[in-house]
């Protein structure tokens, strides 16, 4: 079996390089050890914001006699939510084969091993070797289990446990403040499960802009969910009332009891995984990644690597974009390049947290004057409608060129707002070119137009004090 490009994973990264570079002609090949779509597509990101979704509706319904809507008190049918959200993922893990199968890619199902920079060993279901000219590296990550809290599905719950639950638990007790511990953590808190959360770093979302972790503290403040911060789980053991985790905070141990722990500290690359040999086949690394150039090549001619393996950050559409990138340059084209502008994050917590580009820190670090503009969402008419005023819209531009450095955002739906922030920071625009689009009304994107303007101390529906110096030389106003 003689292919121009086997890919070893068909999560987001591999399966979308492996249809670009069918569409480029080249004969391609796909190893998957467990399931098309990876973890994204089975338990990751579409599983678990399907979750999500079902603990909103939840929540809304309860809340809805606010709006006059009287719904009793709702019931849930945990066994038929998972089968619905089952089905989502069938439907598009079942459309990754379709894909794949139509642009007459060549899957294998087993574990892959990198013999050389030619071969390709495949060992389970469909044992073969393979030959090729080029070989892409696209395994992903795993969940990093901590000391005295390894995995067991049962008590110790990693993502992919809490995703695929048979009951909803009275208490949980979530291990890390990061963005996965925090949207699962709030799925159950709004199905109706007890939430505390131990994070060890000083602030939950410690890899986020200050201000938006800061603005989530306050959140689950309101939401009545505790947060021990500066803390570090240390051991649990299981009694007749439940399970009593140790946890040290400030040099003091102290006991909380609950049902299930919920452990999300973390994923660490699959790339160093022995049984793949890449280290044998001579490939260089950073870290736990594979060290790769702009083309996503690696040390050893004819072997690249993206996604998850390939570093930071572990985004699904970071992983995408450089299959695309890959797959370009294997087929010849010498410009290609992994050289974005901005990559946007997106947590889908309640509410919600998107940002993309610098924030103030970073571009003082970078040389530039930052300056800034906020504009609330509860003086949003669409916002107040929807009834989530919760959050704000913060943009961040260059003092001296106008330059629009950063967009960050909290609040309803801004997971998907933040993509004309991408745009607009990949396209070189201004913060005057933000202020003077015209956004349709009533609308949630209103909120980046008036924040762009209260850059300028010119925003119309929040009061700000004048202030010439923040004005643009050309202000079109």
């Amino acid at each position: 079996m003689t292919y121009d490009v086997v890919v070893i994973g068909a999560g987001p990264a591999g399966y979308v390089c492996a249809i670009r570079c069918a569409q480029l002609g080249l004969k391609t090949a796909v190893v998957e050890r467990e399931y098309m779509g990876g973890v994204c597509l089975n338990v990751g990101c579409i599983p678990s914001k399907a979750l999500i979704n079902a603990g909103k509706t939840f929540k809304k319904i309860k809340e809805a006699d606010v709006m006059g809507i009287s719904c009793g008190d709702p019931s849930l049918d945990v066994k038929k939510m998972v089968t619905w959200k089952e089905g989502i993922v069938g439907k598009l893990t079942g459309g990754v084969a379709g894909l794949l199968k139509n642009h007459k890619i060549d899957t294998f199902s087993g574990e892959a091993t990198v013999v050389n920079a030619s071969t390709v060993r495949v060992k389970g279901t469909d044992a073969k070797t393979l030959d090729t000219k080029n070989i892409v590296v696209a395994v992903g990550s795993t969940p990093i289990a901590i000391p005295g809290f390894d995995f067991d599905g049962k008590h110790v719950w990693s993502s992919t446990e809490a995703l695929a639950p048979t009951e909803i638990p009275e208490r949980m007790l979530v291990i890390g403040g990061g963005y996965i511990g925090l949207e699962l953590g709030l799925v159950y808190h709004n199905l109706g499960t007890e939430i505390r959360v131990v994070e060890f770093m000083d602030r939950v979302l410690p890899g986020m802009e200050a201000e938006l972790s800061k603005e989530m503290g306050r959140s689950l403040k309101k939401k009545k969910i505790p947060v021990h911060l500066g803390a570090k789980a240390k051991t649990y053991k299981k009694t007749k009332d439940g399970l009593v985790v140790d946890v040290e905070i400030g040099g003091k141990v102290e006991q909380f009891t609950c049902d299930v722990i919920l452990s999300t500290v973390g994923r660490v690359s699959n790339a160093k995984n022995a049984t793949l040999g890449l280290e044998k086949a001579g490939v260089q690394f950073d870290g736990p990644f594979v060290k790769v150039d702009a083309q996503r090549r690696s040390s050893v001619k004819g072997i690249y690597a993206i996604g998850d393996c390939a570093g930071q950050p572990m985004l699904a559409h970071k992983g995408s974009h450089e299959g695309l990138v890959a797959a370009a340059a294997i087929a010849g084209d010498k410009g290609a390049a992994y050289d974005p502008a901005c990559i946007p994050a997106v947590i889908f917590t309640d509410p919600e947290i998107a940002s993309v580009g610098l924030t103030a820190e970073d571009a003082k670090a970078q040389g530039f004057e930052p300056i800034e503009g906020k504009f609330p969402f509860a003086a949003s008419g669409r916002a107040l409608s929807i009834n989530e005023p919760e959050g704000w819209v913060k943009v961040i531009g260059d003092a001296k060129t106008d330059k629009l450095l950063g967009v960050h955002m909290i609040g309803p739906e801004v997971t998907e707002l933040i993509a004309e922030g991408a745009l607009a920071i990949e396209l070189g625009a201004t913060v005057e070119d933000i202020a003077n689009t015209i956004h349709a009304h009533p609308t949630l994107p209103e909120g980046m137009m008036e924040a762009a303007e209260a850059v300028h101390s010119m925003a119309v529906h929040i009061f700000q004090k004048p202030n010439d110096a923040k004005k643009p030389a050309a202000a079109g106003v």
